[in-house]
């Protein structure tokens, strides 16, 4: 039985997959490519790299899609799931199954997240967080292994067993805020989020897919909406109003000037809280249906 398995979702990832999947071969973990209907040769540079590829006839979203890699992953007694623009360092797998080893009464585990430029990424708090709380976002970086608010999505290993029996990722969230939602389950159920300092992998920071038309109108749609829906579902304040009343003037004097990256920004962000206020599921704007297939 495998100790660890990758599940790496793909959508027109073609670039980055080859760095991706040679990390983890050089550090002995077989992975999983759930593929969310690549346009391109994401496939093929999967199946040639040895992983195992699952085909989503449409694209399920990022949480959903990694949910079904995960339950793939039959042997396995951890996942590691990542992006595919994100490069395991040597000794990274094993650093964060040492420290699975070391705190087995956490949840929850993350490597040191390093950007392409050098910057560590480490986010200080969640809008989330039941514990371990920051309001001001106070930002000091962690000089060892450290109880966390939050753990970025990008990449994180959990015991498959507790991933699965909380149901997965949530499967009503098709982009952004499911791995805060993940990091809020598994801390209700009195695990600890650890940040792995001897961890290390190297981040690209939106280089997972091909630019493509309208990208950016649909990225800040689900932010908004996404962030709208966990906050309802934890009892927070709807933020979709204030959302709206920022974004929609910011839409219109983008448009006046022409400016179509602001555009697309702004009005996808207003065009998200509006449909978060009006009861529209970003499952029903992607033309999918509740559960997973």
């Amino acid at each position: 039985m495998p100790s660890l398995v990758a599940v790496v979702v793909a959508h027109d990832s073609a670039d980055a997959l080859p760095a991706c999947l040679a990390a983890l071969a050089a550090e002995h973990v077989p992975a999983i490519v759930v593929d969310n209907a690549s346009r391109d040769c994401s496939v093929r540079i999967a199946e040639a790299a040895g992983a195992e590829v699952l085909r989503n006839a449409r694209n399920e979203g990022y949480g959903r899609a990694n949910t079904i890699g995960v339950r793939a992953a039959a042997r396995a007694r951890h996942v590691l799931i990542l992006n595919p623009d994100v490069i395991l360092k040597a000794g990274a797998a094993d650093a964060l199954l040492a420290a699975a080893r070391a705190y087995s009464d956490a949840g929850l585990f993350a490597p040191r997240l390093v950007e392409p430029d050098g910057r560590v990424f480490y986010q200080p708090r969640s809008l989330l967080a039941p514990y371990l709380t920051n309001p001001g976002g106070i930002r000091s970086l962690p000089e060892g292994d450290a109880c966390a608010p939050f753990l970025s999505g990008a990449c994180l290993m959990v015991e498959r067993e507790l991933f699965l029996g909380l149901g997965g990722f949530d499967p009503n969230i098709f982009l952004f805020y499911e791995d805060d939602d993940l990091c809020r389950r598994i801390a209700e159920t009195g695990r600890a989020l650890i940040h792995v300092q001897a961890a290390e992998a190297v981040h690209g920071r939106g280089r997972s897919s091909a630019p493509e038309p309208g990208r950016v109108f649909r990225t800040r749609w689900h932010q908004a909406w996404s962030r709208a829906y966990v906050s309802r579902k934890y009892g927070l304040a709807d933020p979709s109003p204030r959302m709206l009343a920022v974004n929609a003037p910011k839409a219109a004097f983008a448009a006046l000037g022409l400016k179509r990256r602001l555009i697309e920004r702004y009005a996808g962000s207003a065009a998200g809280a509006l449909a978060a206020m009006r009861g529209q599921s970003a499952l029903e704007r992607e033309g999918l249906t509740p559960g997973l297939p």
